[in-house]
């Protein structure tokens, strides 16, 4: 029999299904926060946290999340994540203000963070070797594509129904993913004597949580002020007793031994670059579509789509190639197209061009879909089975602060060249009439693709670093 489940394809569809459910929510809120502030009454501040509270608990959840999943058994996790993932999105549509939709923004990351976690190690137990790559290249394409569809959809739905509906449309999703999940995927095996690892988890969540506040509130709040300042020196010291605590327990929340695996190692480096890089480009573009040539969001959404549908096909086949040919050869050649076609996008220019836009996006699409498969199967099948969870828990955590950061990076090179408060406003989606020039937004744009590109640069450097071993491997 191939793999342990019968029918590993319908538990791949199940697994995919929420991977793109929950991504689709961590970016959706963006296009539409602009009606949804206004709808509330809420600040500026308050519209930021409606953005990071859910990356927050979606990332400091994804580690302990994985390593419940390696003992306490991966149906349980992903069922009880998804089920508060769901309900959690229906509160969010009901909510009646900011603060509480802040609440259910955090439970819902929490939720997310429970079934997200759980996805590969399932897979990885679900597919044989001949097979995995294309089963983590349909998944781990859906993070992607997800992510790039919510600004698409939510520019559709807040123009037909408002901005519950942004919420409200994944509710059915979530129904059929709870139903197909309890019927088709099994229990994998359960430590009875698992301790939890309260320390570690408190340590590396707090860590975790005061650094991507930083991250989110650095550039508003000053990079040198006290506040900053302390948050740092909390997040040094907690992950200093993360460290030393996982170094003496005996059921670690992660096996820091996984580090001396080169491959996992670097790898977690190479996705760090990659995703700083690749997130960038859905924010770059939608100052310079909608800031700058004053485009609205849907037609800005639809412009985006060439970045999307490519994939559809790309990571499948990028899956298969990967299994065929190795993976670090089309990782390589992805990353290679992908950093050309930033600094294709480096050059727009004052006037639109369609083309100019639609093209590299295409390019990337394709080179997305060859990259990220090999990328996800080399690092997610570095480690024993055992450690997968961990493993994933941490990729993906990866995965997520590279988003955060590449955020911040793009808020600090707005706020270089335009007012801070109005570069928040504007990086908020919301329509500012003032002297900023197109000019300014233009310049930004192109400098922020060319700084992305040296991202690639080094993740092309990195994979390199990694051939190697993967050659005596092979």
């Amino acid at each position: 029999m191939n793999g342990v489940y019968p029918n590993k394809w319908g538990v791949l569809a199940v697994v995919t299904l929420v991977s793109f459910v929950t991504n689709v929510d961590a970016t959706i809120v963006v296009i539409g926060l602009p009606t949804l502030m206004k709808d509330l009454n809420s600040s500026i501040v308050a519209g930021m946290w409606i953005i990071t509270s859910y990356l927050i608990t979606s990332t400091i959840f994804l580690l302990p999340a994985g390593r419940w999943a390696d003992k306490l058994g991966t149906k349980r996790i992903f069922l009880w994540g998804f089920a508060i993932f769901t309900i959690a999105t229906v509160m969010c549509g009901l909510s009646e203000s900011g603060l509480v939709l802040i609440i259910f923004r955090l439970i819902q990351g929490l939720g997310a963070a429970l079934a997200l976690a759980t996805a590969t190690p399932i897979i990885i137990r679900t597919f044989p070797t001949e097979q995995l790559g294309l089963a983590i290249g349909i998944n781990s394409t859906s993070w992607v594509i997800g992510s790039i569809i919510g600004p698409i959809a939510g520019g559709a739905l807040i123009s037909g129904f408002g901005w519950q509906a942004i919420f409200f449309v994944s509710a059915p999703f979530g129904l059929i993913g709870l139903v197909g999940g309890w019927v088709l995927l099994k229990e994998s095996s359960i430590e009875d004597r698992f301790k939890t690892d309260w320390i570690g988890i408190f340590t590396f969540r707090l860590g975790l949580t005061s650094l991507l506040i930083v991250l989110s509130q650095g550039q508003t709040w000053g990079w040198a002020s006290s506040r900053v300042l302390w948050l740092f020196i909390a997040t040094g010291l907690l992950w200093g007793g993360f460290i030393i605590t996982e170094l003496k327990v005996r059921d670690p929340l992660f096996n820091l031994k996984l580090f001396t695996n080169r491959l996992y190692s670097t790898g977690l480096g190479l996705t760090m670059c990659y995703c700083v890089g690749y997130f960038s480009i859905t924010i770059l573009l939608a100052l310079y579509l909608q800031g700058a040539q004053r485009l609205s969001p849907l037609e800005s959404g639809l412009l985006l789509v060439p970045l999307s549908l490519p994939q559809l096909v790309m990571g499948p086949l990028g899956g298969k190639l990967t299994d065929l040919l190795g993976p670090m050869r089309l990782l390589l050649v992805g990353i290679v197209f992908i950093a050309c076609s930033l600094m294709m996008l480096g050059n727009l220019g004052d006037q639109l061009s369609i083309f100019g836009v639609i093209i590299p996006l295409f390019i990337i699409s394709v080179a997305n879909g060859l990259a990220w498969p090999p990328l996800a199967k080399t690092v997610l099948s570095a480690t024993s089975p055992n450690q997968a969870g961990s493993a994933s828990g941490m990729f993906y955590t990866v995965y997520n602060i590279g988003r955060v950061v590449s955020q911040t990076l793009t808020l600090i090179l707005l706020q270089l060249y335009i007012a801070p408060n109005i570069a928040s406003q504007m990086f908020l989606g919301m329509s500012i009439q003032t002297n900023t020039t197109k000019s300014s937004l233009v310049h930004v744009t192109d400098v922020g693709f060319r700084i992305y590109a040296t991202f690639f640069a080094i993740a092309l450097l990195l994979g390199v670093f990694m051939l190697r071993p993967q050659k005596l491997q092979e």
